[in-house]
């Protein structure tokens, strides 16, 4: 298990086409893969948020996942922003 000083987190706003495209399916699928906890959700405003607390190596690597999406989204923005790491079992879809 990593210490917890070994663990970051990141909170992403993505704009664009991000909502009914499968872009918080595709965070979750992602950051599962990397090892990454937290959270995706849609925002009334038409952006997705992502929370996700991790290795730092992962986080990066992730970053660059949020500005790609998923095959049908076209994103034109990413907000990045640091975190205070919050404990989560894994990576969930809130509604």
């Amino acid at each position: 298990m990593a210490r917890s000083k070994d663990i970051s987190a990141r909170r992403y706003l993505i704009r664009g086409r991000v909502q009914g495209v499968g872009f918080r399916y595709f965070a979750q699928r992602m950051a599962t893969e990397l090892g990454l906890t937290g959270y995706a959700r849609n925002l009334e405003d038409g952006r997705v948020e992502v929370y996700a607390a991790g290795k730092p190596e992962a986080l990066r690597e992730f970053s660059g996942l949020m500005w790609k999406g998923p095959r049908f989204s076209d994103v034109r923005g990413v907000e990045e922003q640091e975190a205070a790491v919050q404990q989560y079992g894994s990576f969930t879809i809130e509604y």
